[in-house]
């Protein structure tokens, strides 16, 4: 599988790196804290950064980014209403809260049906709000990163600003549509098959 995952910061957040089989090229998915660990791990697969991707704009998802983005020289993409939503005065209240200033500028902000390219992989935007407004699914060669729209037997929580429980519903109901046998990579906790979720998963 053309990825590597640490979970880094206090909440445990899954970082991705999705990598190319075929070359060193990367994106970098929701780097949530503990830069220099995820610094670690591209160094020691001699790995190179081309954007970092966030599937949601909470601060326990992209805390390390700006690091990132300064070490390698590469843009923050995230969907465009989460940009809006980590930049207005809730936002920058929950980033308070886990020691983030200023979320570094969006070099391009994403929406439903954009598709990213990466040498020989390619990534599909999903918009999935209900988490949070501009919260995305990135689906490419059968995995599935679901952010804190979907977890091993479990579904994000809607309590948060942003947050609103008939579109998480209609969120999971584009997810069941995906192939049975598609990796589900959420944003906290183990992996996952869809398959499995469809049988086990209350939310689905």
């Amino acid at each position: 599988m053309p990825y590597l995952s640490i979970a880094v910061g206090e909440l445990q957040t899954n970082c991705y790196l999705f990598f190319s089989s075929c070359g060193r090229d990367c994106f970098v998915i929701d780097p949530g804290a503990e830069a220099e660990n995820i610094l670690a791990l591209i160094s020691r697969k001699s790995l190179l950064p081309q954007a970092v991707l966030l599937t949601h704009g909470h601060p326990d998802h992209l805390g390390a980014a700006a690091e990132l983005m300064d070490r390698f020289g590469v843009p923050l993409w995230v969907h465009g209403a989460d940009d809006m939503a980590m930049r207005s005065e809730a936002g920058h209240g929950l980033a308070a809260m886990f020691g983030i200033g200023e979320p570094p500028p969006a070099g391009r902000l994403l929406a439903d049906g954009d598709l990213l390219s990466l040498a020989d992989l390619e990534l599909k935007v999903v918009h999935s709000p209900g988490h949070s407004k501009g919260s995305i699914l990135l689906y490419g060669d059968g995995l599935l990163f679901t952010g804190d729209t979907l977890f091993k037997g479990d579904a994000g929580r809607t309590d948060l600003p942003g947050g609103d429980e008939e579109e998480l519903r209609n969120s999971l109901a584009r997810i069941r549509k995906f192939p049975p046998s598609t990796v589900i990579l959420p944003g906290h906790g183990d992996e996952s098959i869809l398959e499995l979720e469809l049988k086990e998963n209350p939310y689905l």
